[in-house]
């Protein structure tokens, strides 16, 4: 047997005494880990008994840039994060029956970025629609929902936006995750005569798909775990979407990343009945809409200037109120609580007829891969 150079001794090993090694530190990890979730446990028990809620992702997202800016091993930034995703997402179910609410089915992009939020611990609540996930969220059915926003390449996604007219709901954190879409069936390559999948995908997908299956039948269906259940029942049938959904579905994953743009990234947020406390490096949504008078709109936008307040973000949206009155959506940098940006609110609201703040939440700008 070859000999190797155990981790930090200077004497050649078994690859025996190597593994030994290793039972040991996953015993100490196993045991620091069940010290964690006593203590975990204590936090809850004072949480509740002081009203506050058990899950805070201002605490989180610190907690994560801490321990990727203190590890000097060869785990990089996404491992790191994956694991205490894990971690955090056991210490979360323990505590309490966390409900997520997301725009389903099972497998879908949102499914897959609120895994990546809560990780696999706690309880899932596929919903059929977005004003779904808004209402089970309001009635507390669900502690917490998870809905896209908008996407790299195709935009807003309105119907959100729509939704948060009359919804009571706070925006307590944001996910942002790469889109890689693969091919997959139950098949071979060859076989495949049909194709199915959500609008968007065969959108995000057309140039490689002209390319690779120029003669294809394209089929739209409602969602990519439509798509990917379809492919497991028809021979000569493949589904585009994300892995999980072929996971799900027992299919194989004929090519990887097969969208068009190298660059294709979903924002989504989290909804809750609690905005975020302020971390430092935060993101402020509001919505409002502006009087009926000449440059209303620039002189809306002033005080952010005076402020020197960057605006990161602005869609516009029909009220569906009144004919001709539009919604404007705002990503503020900086948090709700701030002094200067309490100031420049306080001043837009007057040139508005409707103003309201939608939530501040960590601005993090760690992208996840499926």
């Amino acid at each position: 047997m070859s000999p190797y150079t155990c981790w930090k001794t200077s004497f050649p090993v078994s690859l025996s005494d190597i593994r030994d090694k290793i039972d040991s530190i996953d015993d100490q990890l196993l045991r620091l880990l069940n010290d964690r979730a006593e203590l975990v446990h204590e936090v809850g028990e004072i949480k509740k008994k002081d009203g506050l809620e058990i899950y805070a992702p201002e605490r989180e997202e610190k907690l994560l840039q801490g321990l990727v800016a203190k590890s000097e091993g060869r785990l990089p930034e996404k491992s790191i994060r994956a694991i205490y995703r894990e971690i955090m997402s056991a210490a979360l179910a323990l505590e309490e029956d966390l409900g997520i609410a997301y725009l389903g089915p099972e497998g879908t992009w949102t499914h897959q970025a609120a895994i990546s939020k809560f990780g696999h611990s706690v309880r899932y609540v596929p919903q059929a629609n977005f004003a779904d996930v808004f209402d089970q969220v309001a009635r507390r059915v669900a502690d917490y929902g998870v809905v896209p926003i908008e996407n790299s390449t195709e935009g807003a996604v309105n119907h959100t936006l729509d939704l948060f007219a009359d919804s009571p709901l706070k925006i307590c954190a944001q996910v942002l995750l790469r889109i890689e879409n693969a091919l997959m069936a139950k098949g071979s390559r060859e076989e495949i005569t049909r194709l199915y999948s959500h609008p968007q995908v065969f959108g995000q997908c057309r140039h490689w798909l002209h390319q690779h299956f120029p003669d294809a039948e394209k089929i739209e269906v409602s969602s990519t775990t439509r798509a990917a259940q379809i492919a497991a029942e028809e021979p000569a049938a493949a589904a585009l979407g994300g892995k999980l959904a072929a996971e799900l579905y027992g299919l194989n994953v004929l090519e990887p990343n097969i969208q068009d743009s190298a660059t294709n990234t979903t924002r989504f947020l989290v909804l809750g009945l609690k905005t975020c406390p302020p971390t430092g490096k935060d993101r402020t949504s509001i919505m409002f809409s502006v009087r009926d008078r000449p440059g209303s709109l620039y002189h809306a936008l002033t005080p952010f200037n005076a402020f020197n307040i960057n605006l990161s973000k602005i869609e516009s949206r029909p009220s569906k109120r009144k004919d001709w009155e539009y919604f404007f959506f705002v990503d503020i940098k900086g948090h709700c609580e701030d002094a200067e940006l309490i100031k420049a609110l306080s001043e837009l609201e007057e040139h508005c007829s409707f103003m309201k703040i939608l939530g501040s939440y960590p601005d993090t700008d760690a992208i996840t891969a499926e």
